[in-house]
C-alpha cells in the first residue's frame, strides 16, 4: 500500500494534463458546473424538528439547526461520517483511542460533552438502530452503544440535518443532547464516481476507497437511487520508542536473535485496526396517484476489522530483560519471541424501510415499517489460551452479538386556521418498537481453564513461572462463554402530540408531549417540549425552549456479561485481573447491590439569539442539560484497593469462581451540562476575485457530578468505591471543553479551495491517583485542499488533513511496549498529518 503515496499523485496530475485542453474548449459549461456549493443557505427547508405541514428553515427555526450539504461532505477529506462530522461539528468529538474492547475498532462519540447514546439519529427521518458492540471497557463514553453512523454510505447522502437541541417530546429515547437525521439523496437520475487515496505522512496508514451513485426514473415521476461506498484503511504506529529486548537474556547479554527482531511492536497504539469496509444502499419513490407515493429505502454493509491489542510479551524475563507481569501468559513454546495479538471483527448490517404517504380528508399521513439489524462476529488470531498449555490453538471464534431492532410509524398532520397569524400545525401520531439483543457463545477453547501447569524446569522460562497455573481464557481479550450468553427482547408503544404555530407576526410558539410503554424495567416515561421564536426586527430574533427527556437503558446495558483478562492501574502501577462484568439482573449483581435499570431523566434549556442580514448569518445558543439517574459502570469491585476478598467471597457464594473481581452498571450519578454554541457564516461574492465562504463555529461546555449515589446497603460495610476518581473525572475533563472550527471556502471558475483551522481545547487523561493525571494542551490543527474542474464531469482534488504534523503533547506515561507518550485520548488522532488525492466523475 506504500505505492499509493505516488500512484494517487501521479493520477491527479495526469488527469490534469489530460484534461487542460479539454477545459479550455469548455470554459463556459464548466464555470456553470463548477458553482460554489459548499455550504447550504440559511434558507434552506429543514425537516428535522418541524413536525407536520409548516415548512421552516435554517434561519427562522426556534431551535439550532445545522445543515451539512453533500459539497462539504466531500471536502473534509475524510471517509467516514463520524470524522467527517466530527471535523464539521465543534460539539462533536471522538478520542483517538477511548479505551479496551471494541470500541478501540468502533470509537465511541462525544457531543456536547455527553456519549452518542444521548444523540437520536434518523435516516430519512425513521429511527436507526444501534450498534450491537458494547463499549464496556472504554473510559470515554463507557458502556455506550451508539448508531454507528460509518456503516452509511457517504455517497448516498444528500444532506445532514444536525438538530442541537433535546426532541425526546418529538422523537422519543436518545434525543437528549440532539438529533442527527441523514436524508439520503433524492436527485432522480445521473450518477457520480470518486477515486480517493492516500496515507500519513510518516505512520502509514493507507487509505483506498472507491464510492459512487446512481440514480434512474421510474414510471409516474418515480426514481431509484442506488449507492456504493468501498474502503481499505491500514493501521498505524505511533509508538514512542522501539523495546530493548524482545528474547530473554542469554548470561547478562542480548540473544543473538535480537539483531533480526522487530522491536518497534506497539501495534496496538495510533491507529490500532485495520479495516476494510463496504456499504452499499438504495432510496426510492414511486407515486401511485396524485395523492399517493411509495417509498422505500435501504443500506446494507460489511466490515472487517482486524485490531492489534494487547503487546507482544516476552518469552521468559519481559521487555528489558525485567519480569513482566503476562510473562506466563506468552508459553515459549509457542511464541519464543513473543507475539502481536489481533481482535477481528467481521461485521453485516443493514436497515430497510418501507412506507406510504398519502393525503386523506385534508390529512397527510405517513405509515411506515423499518427493520434493521446489527450482527458482529468477534474472534481472535495470533494469541493463546495459556492455560491449555502448548498445544493452545493461536485462532478462535469468540462469539457473536447482534441487535435487532423494528420500527412501525403511523404519522398525521394537517393545519387549521385558529383565528393566529399562521394556521396551526397539528401533527400526532403513534409508534411500536421491538427490539433484541444478543451474546452468543464462542467455542469452548476462547474462555475454558484447559488447567496446565507451567513446569519448574531449568529454563529461564520455568525458573521464573514454574508452578504456576496461568489464567483462563485468551491472552488480552477472552471469548463468550454460555454462562455470559444472553437473549433479551422489549416492546415499546408510544404516542405523541406537537402543535405550532405564529400566534401573532414573528412571534412562534411550538408545544409538544410523548408518552411511551417499555414492557421492562424502563415501564412508563412522558417527555413534553415547549419553543419558541420572536422576532425583534427584521433578520434578528431570540429563540428558545424547555424540554425534558428520557433515554431508556439499553438492552445490552441490562444483560450484557463478560469474563475478562484485564489490567487495573492504581496510580502508575498495572496489574493483571481477571474481572467478570455482570447483568444486573443476575444474583450475584443484585448481592452486590445492583438494581434494575431505569431510564435517564433530562431537563433542558435553551436560549439564544439569531441574526441574519444578506450574506451574514449568526447564531448564539447556550444552554443547560440535566441527567438524573446516568448509567455508568461501577468501578472493579473486589481488587486488593476496593473490597478485596470480601467481594470475592460474596461472588464465590453465588456461583461466581476464577474472578479477582466485578462490575456492573447501575443509575450512579446526576450530572449537570452547561455550554454555548456560536456560528457566524459571510458569503463575499467578487466578480474578480471569485465567491468566498467563510465560517467560524465554536462551542464550549462544562459537566459537572451533582449527586452520587451511596454505596448499597450489600457494600456498605466494606471499604468500597462504587464509582471511583478516575471515572468521575473521565466524565468532566476526557474530552475538550472547548472546539472552534474556522473555515474558508473559496471558488473561481474550476478552482476550489478549502482552508479549515480547527482548535481542539485541552484534556485531562486522569488517574486513580491526582498525582498520575496527565494534562494536553490545546493544539490547531490545518486542513486543506484544492480542486480544479477539468471539464462538466472530471474533477481532480488534492489536500492533507493535518497539514503540520501536528501531535499532541508528550506527556503519557509510556509503557513496556514503547506506547503512550501521546496519551490516548487526542481528538485530532495520535498519528500525525494524511495527505489524499481524489478523482471525481459525474455522468
Amino acid at each position: 500500500m506504500k505505492i499509493l503515496r505516488s500512484v494517487a499523485l501521479a493520477t491527479s496530475l495526469s488527469a490534469i494534463a489530460f484534461a487542460t485542453n479539454a477545459y479550455a474548449a469548455d470554459a463556459a459549461a464548466t464555470a456553470d458546473a463548477a458553482a460554489p456549493a459548499d455550504s447550504v443557505e440559511g434558507g434552506a427547508i429543514i425537516v428535522t424538528g418541524a413536525r407536520g405541514q409548516t415548512a421552516r428553515s435554517v434561519a427562522d427555526s426556534p431551535v439550532p439547526v445545522d445543515v451539512i450539504g453533500p459539497a462539504e461532505l466531500k471536502s473534509t477529506g475524510r471517509t467516514g461520517l463520524k470524522e467527517i462530522l466530527g471535523n464539521i461539528i465543534p460539539s462533536l468529538t471522538m478520542p483517538a483511542l477511548g479505551g479496551g474492547g471494541t470500541s478501540a475498532s468502533v470509537r465511541p462519540i462525544s457531543i456536547r460533552g455527553l456519549s452518542g447514546d444521548y444523540v437520536l439519529v434518523l435516516v430519512n427521518g425513521k429511527r436507526r438502530h444501534t450498534t450491537s458492540l458494547i463499549n464496556n471497557l472504554s473510559r470515554i463514553s463507557g458502556g455506550s452503544t451508539p448508531v454507528d453512523i460509518d456503516l452509511i454510505p457517504t455517497s448516498a447522502v444528500g444532506r445532514i440535518e444536525v438538530l442541537r437541541d433535546g426532541a425526546a417530546a418529538q422523537y422519543g429515547s436518545d434525543a437528549i443532547s440532539g438529533v442527527i437525521n441523514i436524508i439520503l439523496d433524492d436527485s432522480p437520475s445521473g450518477g457520480d464516481l470518486s477515486l480517493t487515496g492516500g496515507q500519513l505522512y510518516s505512520k502509514g496508514g493507507e487509505l483506498a476507497q472507491v464510492s459512487g451513485s446512481y440514480g434512474t426514473r421510474l414510471a409516474d415521476g418515480g426514481f431509484v437511487r442506488f449507492a456504493l461506498e468501498a474502503k481499505y484503511h491500514d493501521r498505524a504506529t505511533s509508538s514512542a520508542q522501539p523495546v530493548p529486548y524482545i528474547y530473554p537474556l542469554v548470561n547478562g547479554q542480548a540473544d543473538p536473535r535480537e539483531s533480526s527482531a522487530n522491536h518497534l511492536i506497539a501495534g496496538g497504539y495510533g491507529r490500532s485496526n485495520r479495516d476494510k469496509i463496504v456499504n452499499t444502499s438504495y432510496n426510492a419513490e414511486l407515486p401511485l396517484n396524485d395523492d399517493t407515493t411509495l417509498y422505500s429505502f435501504s443500506t446494507l454493509s460489511y466490515r472487517d476489522i482486524k485490531d492489534a491489542r494487547g503487546a507482544a510479551f516476552a518469552a521468559a524475563t519481559g521487555y528489558g530483560g525485567q519480569a513482566n507481569t503476562q510473562g506466563s501468559s506468552v508459553l515459549p513454546q509457542i511464541y519464543p519471541g513473543g507475539f502481536q495479538a489481533y481482535r477481528r471483527i467481521r461485521e453485516w448490517d443493514y436497515q430497510a424501510a418501507l412506507g406510504i404517504r398519502s393525503q386523506v380528508a385534508g390529512w397527510d399521513l405517513d405509515l411506515s415499517t423499518t427493520y434493521g439489524k446489527d450482527s458482529v462476529e468477534l474472534s481472535a488470531e495470533n494469541t493463546l489460551n495459556p492455560s491449555l498449555g502448548p498445544t493452545s490453538p493461536t485462532e478462535f471464534y469468540m462469539g457473536r452479538q447482534k441487535q435487532d431492532l423494528w420500527v412501525n410509524n403511523l404519522d398525521i398532520s394537517r393545519q387549521y386556521d385558529a383565528g393566529f397569524a399562521k394556521p396551526l400545525n397539528v401533527a400526532f401520531g403513534v409508534e411500536h418498537r421491538w427490539e433484541r439483543f444478543q451474546n452468543i457463545a464462542g467455542e469452548p477453547d476462547s474462555y475454558r481453564d484447559g488447567g496446565y501447569v507451567i513446569p519448574a524446569d531449568g529454563t529461564p522460562f520455568g525458573q521464573l513461572y514454574g508452578g504456576r497455573s496461568p489464567s483462563p481464557g485468551l491472552v488480552s481479550f477472552t471469548g463468550t462463554s454460555p454462562a455470559d450468553a444472553t437473549s433479551l427482547s422489549r416492546s415499546n408503544l408510544a404516542a405523541y402530540l406537537d402543535l405550532s404555530t405564529d400566534v401573532a407576526k414573528g412571534w412562534f410558539v411550538g408545544l409538544a408531549g410523548r408518552y411511551e410503554h417499555y414492557t421492562d424495567s424502563a415501564g412508563d416515561t412522558f417527555s413534553a417540549k415547549a419553543s419558541t421564536r420572536i422576532e425583534l426586527a427584521p433578520g434578528l430574533a431570540l429563540r428558545g425552549g424547555v424540554n425534558t427527556g428520557f433515554r431508556a437503558p439499553s438492552l445490552a446495558q441490562t444483560g450484557f456479561s463478560t469474563t475478562q483478562n484485564t489490567v487495573t492501574v492504581i496510580g502508575d502501577t498495572r496489574a493483571l485481573t481477571t474481572s467478570k462484568f455482570l447483568p444486573v439482573n443476575s444474583a450475584a449483581a443484585q448481592a452486590l447491590g445492583a438494581k434494575p435499570l431505569k431510564p435517564e431523566k433530562s431537563l433542558n434549556f435553551t436560549a439564544g439569539i439569531t441574526y441574519e442580514s444578506g450574506p451574514l448569518r449568526l447564531t448564539v445558543d447556550a444552554y443547560q442539560i440535566r441527567i438524573d439517574d446516568r448509567i455508568v459502570k461501577t468501578e472493579f469491585l473486589g481488587t486488593a484497593a476496593n473490597g478485596g476478598t470480601a467481594v470475592a467471597a460474596i461472588l464465590r457464594a453465588n456461583g461466581i469462581t476464577g474472578v479477582d473481581s466485578a462490575q456492573f452498571f447501575t443509575n450512579a450519578i446526576d450530572t449537570r451540562t452547561r455550554g454555548i454554541d456560536a456560528v457566524a457564516e459571510y458569503t463575499l461574492d467578487t466578480q474578480s476575485l471569485g465567491t468566498f465562504r467563510l465560517s467560524a463555529a465554536c462551542s464550549y461546555n462544562r459537566t459537572k457530578i451533582l449527586r452520587v449515589i451511596d454505596n448499597p446497603a450489600e457494600l456498605s460495610n466494606l471499604n468500597v468505591t462504587l464509582f471511583g476518581r478516575q471515572a468521575r473525572r473521565d466524565l468532566v475533563a476526557a474530552t475538550p471543553r472547548s472546539k472552534v472550527v474556522l473555515t474558508a471556502n473559496w471558488s473561481s471558475g474550476p478552482v476550489k479551495a478549502l482552508i479549515r483551522e480547527t482548535r481542539y481545547g485541552q484534556y485531562t487523561e486522569s488517574s486513580n491517583v491526582a498525582a498520575s493525571d496527565r494534562t494536553f494542551g490545546a493544539k490547531w490543527i490545518a486542513d486543506a485542499e484544492i480542486s480544479y474542474q477539468l471539464t462538466r464531469s472530471l474533477d481532480v482534488a488534492v489536500g492533507a488533513n493535518n497539514v503540520f504534523d501536528t501531535y499532541p503533547d508528550k506527556n503519557g506515561i509510556i509503557a513496556s511496549d514503547g506506547s503512550g507518550q501521546y496519551g490516548n485520548f487526542a481528538p485530532f488522532g495520535l498519528s500525525g498529518g494524511f495527505y489524499y488525492a481524489r478523482l471525481g466523475f459525474k455522468f
